[in-house]
């Protein structure tokens, strides 16, 4: 059953949505727009730093070890999203997870295609390593679009022989660019965030030239062996739902270590408006949990 502020969330979303899907130009400023509701809490301490060519944030709530970070990588579907709408998410998870963590502004689609996403994450996480953080340190984290590129990111470091992270988060990953998971019409009257037709037109603009199924775009394709523990959130009124099932069931194939939360009712990224919704805390301070056990 869908709490009250649940319920408000779902009618405040609806009443925003167009029967139109807007311009990527539009679905950006409006995405700038919403974060304002959503800050990062008044004593969270925020510093701009340049990573490479990026731009980049360290987020850090009072508490946080100077050791621990959480590498994180903003959803949006390749498209939108930036430091800025995830300022608010980040200071939440670096006070639950005792962490500072660092936001990277990597390039977005269609402007930079497939793999511009991989390789500045690859860029963001090989920075962290020659500045000193340890490997059992980090813990790389996203959400939806985001949530997928973490993988691809374990998947690229692994392949390149790159010492791996402690463990990896992953909230509402969007992980099979092909739209094959069968949530995509089952779930579809239940999401006011996402739908097949948003979901298509994202993926185009991201994959450019490569096929659906390459790994590095979706990573439910992909050899998943040799992994780090991975952490997968998923609500189960998501048009998303199957692929975090199916990554999970993947993996597991393939013996990495994982623990699917399946939360009941939740939308999609529903941790993003944990500042109205009880659910969304709830869910960050688990994965706080989980951060500090893998990363002691």
């Amino acid at each position: 059953m869908q709490s009250e502020q649940l319920e408000m969330l779902v009618k405040m979303i609806r009443a925003n949505q167009t029967e139109e899907i807007p311009p990527i130009d539009e679905a950006r400023a409006y995405f700038e727009t919403m974060a304002s509701m959503f800050p990062a809490e008044d004593d969270v301490r925020c510093e701009s730093v340049r990573v490479g060519n990026m731009p980049a944030e360290w987020v850090t709530a009072p508490g946080a070890a100077p050791d621990r970070v959480i590498f994180y990588l903003h959803g949006g579907g390749y498209t939108i999203g930036s430091i800025n709408t995830h300022r608010g998410l980040a200071s939440r998870l670096s006070r639950a997870a005792k962490a500072r963590a660092l936001l990277i502004g990597y390039r977005l689609a269609p402007e930079h295609p497939y793999p511009a996403a991989v390789e500045d994450s690859l860029a963001g996480y090989r920075w962290l390593l020659k500045n000193g953080v340890k490997p059992k340190k980090i813990v790389i984290a996203g959400d939806s679009a985001g949530g997928g590129l973490t993988v691809a990111t374990l998947l690229a470091l692994r392949d390149a022989g790159d010492p791996l992270p402690a463990a990896a988060v992953c909230l509402s990953p969007w992980t099979d660019l092909a739209g094959t998971g069968e949530s995509l019409t089952t779930k579809a009257e239940l999401d006011p965030l996402v739908h097949r037709q948003g979901i298509e037109i994202m993926a185009k603009a991201y994959l450019g030239n490569a096929d659906a199924r390459t790994p590095l775009a979706s990573p439910l394709y992909a050899k998943l062996d040799g992994l780090p523990p991975l952490l997968i959130q998923v609500g189960t009124s998501e048009a998303l739902l199957d692929d975090s099932t199916r990554l999970a069931e993947r993996a597991k194939a393939a013996g990495v270590d994982v623990v699917l939360e399946k939360w009941d009712d939740m939308i999609h990224v529903w941790q993003y408006f944990a500042a109205m919704l009880p659910e969304g805390q709830q869910a960050i301070e688990r994965i706080g949990e989980f951060i500090r056990k893998r990363t002691p």
